[in-house]
């Protein structure tokens, strides 16, 4: 018989997902996506502060390219349970094995971290832990409370893994309160298999839909990836099934690949795409919507965040 442990170890050893993808060329940036290289004082700073407390941050892992303008800010998306995830997505740059075993000491260390960067609004996110139980959600709860007790001002917002086949480990992380639940669909049916092959559509979309059920009041957010193959029709498609599970905040960026290992880019999206992309959003009623082609889950989520309370106080007449 075939355990979890059996397929995670075999991945570590031999990255089958990643290695069975033939090398493709990896197209050059247009202007449009092209950044400064980090370097500043602010960003030594938070440099410091995430090194000194022993964090992983998906800033780090992922090759985010906001983290120059983002780290300077002090803006940091901590990553917790690890830096390995047991899963092999085909367009994420975290490194896939068997994950070591949770740190009971790491809610209190990102907690410490938070307050010390007085930041007003925290992005935790995490790799994926099929290895766990519960996939790692009360350790979220945990860290969730952690921020709550060390950081009473900072508001929270998480993104989590799909907790695919972890009955009651959604519950567990929305009974912690966030002030966010994300969730991102990363990209269209269509292209699951060859994109998320470990993830299942349906699934994804019903967990955000959980969360609205379970605590009406806590916000949902969800992104995806344009540049895959995707077709605007489609893209179209996944914010109406956003809207019926009651997302209130999508995200659309541009998909960069980190090497010539993963899913080779179809195309560059245009800017003026995504500005058209953002009003057929705003149409179909999200309450907050950042289409760019640097948009990134994390990219300025304090100040979305307060954008996000405007609209919908706006909305309620408050």
């Amino acid at each position: 018989m075939v355990t979890v442990i059996d397929t995670l170890e075999s991945r570590a050893l031999r990255h089958p997902e990643k290695q069975a993808r033939p090398d493709s060329p990896i197209l050059k940036k247009p202007e449009w996506l092209r950044v400064k290289a980090p370097g500043s004082a602010g960003y030594r700073e938070t440099q410091a502060i995430v090194k000194s407390h022993g964090l992983v941050t998906v800033c780090e892992e992922a090759a985010c390219p906001n983290i120059g303008e983002c780290w300077s800010v002090s803006h940091a998306t901590m990553m917790i349970m690890g830096d390995t995830c047991t899963r092999a997505c085909a367009f994420c740059n975290v490194k896939t094995g068997l994950p070591d075993a949770l740190d009971p000491t790491e809610p209190a260390r990102v907690a410490d971290a938070v307050a010390k960067m007085g930041l007003k609004h925290v992005v935790i996110t995490s790799v994926d832990r099929d290895d766990l139980t519960d996939g790692g959600a009360l350790h979220f709860a945990e860290v969730v409370r952690a921020i709550r007790k060390a950081a009473p001002q900072t508001t929270i917002e998480i993104l989590t893994p799909d907790f695919l086949r972890k009955d009651g480990a959604a519950e567990t992380v929305i009974d912690a309160k966030p002030d966010v639940f994300n969730h991102n669909l990363e990209t269209v049916p269509r292209l699951y298999l060859k994109i998320r092959p470990g993830a299942r559509y349906y699934h994804s979309l019903r967990l955000l839909e959980r969360v609205k059920e379970r605590d009406p009041e806590q916000f949902t957010k969800s992104g995806v990836m344009v540049g895959l193959g995707e077709t605007k029709e489609e893209v179209m498609q996944v914010m109406d099934d956003m809207r019926s599970a009651g997302v209130d905040f999508i995200t659309i960026g541009q998909y960069l690949q980190p090497t010539r290992k993963h899913a080779a880019i179809d195309r560059f999206v245009e800017p003026a795409e995504f500005q058209a992309l953002e009003a057929i959003a705003r149409a179909k009623g999200f309450l907050m919507v950042s289409s760019s082609p640097l948009t990134r889950s994390s990219h300025h989520a304090g100040e979305d965040f307060a954008k996000l309370q405007t609209a919908r106080r706006a909305l309620s007449g408050r």
